[in-house]
């Protein structure tokens, strides 16, 4: 443990170093720069999450102000508004700042919340029988990673707050989505439907995204109505899950593409130590985390703490911000449980 937690030091603070741009007061995007960098909002989500974990796991208060700091400079660059046109962006600055509520108890933190929320249930429609849009310029293209943590935020916000709405809201998003894209035999979580205008689901986008937020769905869900089915339900996707997507490839899950995918296998090993940490009974989630970070710590962090897209050999030349922050995630989570 005392090596994973060298190694989350550096990682965090690389973070720290290699990103942080104090004249847009925001963490850039790339390591080395790029001359010309488009601001992608949900990638500063996950760094309020990231460095939220930082401050969970050492208590030392520099994190929060690191939090503070990138808020304020996600919310300029995002025309000092947290509204945007995709929503599952949006949901993932809803989701951190309701942590960040959870941590504090600060009440702008609790009220942006509840202005995003308001906007993304604008996404419903009765395209496809139902769901979340993915953006507001293609409301027929419904997809996972709008629906599932739209389905945790509203499941979240009732646990803290008493609202029925809000469990009914939960509730239509949770089973639109277990509905319409994932498969009734084995748990596993398709991306979305519809995307081509065709009415088709794109089975061939098996992503760790969509397990990890559909697990979190059902296992809120569980929390609500102590019926175990919905445990099982997270379970049973993390466990095809991991036949798919690690088992094949010596118990490693692969690097899964560049840009926004970088993000995607932090997602699901945050939701994972959340399914672990329900009851501690199941071995085998904690030991995929574990092995996990623990390639990270020692094979895929380079010579400036940078953690690239390929977990078991140090990255070379530009990595990415979502590749980093995964990183940072898989290994937090591991210190965590």
């Amino acid at each position: 443990m005392a090596n994973l937690n060298d190694a989350l030091n550096l990682a965090q603070e690389a973070l720290e170093r290699c990103y942080w741009d104090e004249e847009k007061q925001y963490y850039e995007h790339h390591f080395p720069r790029k001359e010309e960098e488009a601001f992608v909002y949900w990638w500063h989500a996950h760094t309020v999450d990231a460095l939220l974990d930082g401050y969970l796991r050492t208590g030392d208060g520099v994190y929060m102000e690191r939090i503070r700091k990138e808020l304020t400079g996600t919310w300029n660059a995002n025309h000092q508004t947290f509204l945007h046109n995709w929503y599952d962006d949006m949901e993932w600055i809803a989701l951190a700042l309701l942590r960040l509520w959870d941590v504090t108890e600060n009440d702008a933190c609790r009220d942006q919340v509840f202005t995003i929320w308001e906007d993304v249930k604008t996404a419903w429609n009765d395209h496809m029988g139902g769901g979340l849009a993915w953006q507001k310029k293609q409301l027929d293209y419904k997809n996972t990673p709008a629906n599932a943590p739209a389905a945790i935020l509203a499941f979240r916000l009732y646990q803290r707050f008493g609202r029925p709405e809000d469990l009914e809201w939960g509730e239509r998003i949770f089973q639109w989505n277990l509905r319409h894209l994932v498969d009734p035999d084995n748990g596993f979580v398709w991306d979305g439907i519809n995307r081509l205008g065709d009415g088709k689901v794109d089975y061939e986008w098996e992503f760790t995204y969509c397990q990890g937020v559909f697990m979190q769905a059902a296992l809120e869900y569980y929390h609500i109505t102590k019926d175990e089915a919905y445990y099982e339900m997270a379970l049973a996707t993390f466990r095809e899950a991991k036949r798919r997507l690690a088992d094949s490839h010596g118990g490693l899950i692969p690097y899964e593409g560049p840009d926004d995918c970088g993000l995607f296998r932090g997602i699901f090993f945050r939701y994972c130590c959340e399914l672990y940490g329900e009851k501690k009974n199941e071995p085998e989630i904690r030991e995929m985390i574990h092995f996990h970070a623990e390639t990270v710590a020692s094979r895929g962090m380079n010579r400036e703490g940078l953690v690239g897209g390929s977990w078991d050999e140090p990255k070379t030349g530009t990595v990415d911000l979502a590749q980093h922050l995964s990183g940072i995630m898989v290994m937090e989570m591991a210190a965590r449980c």
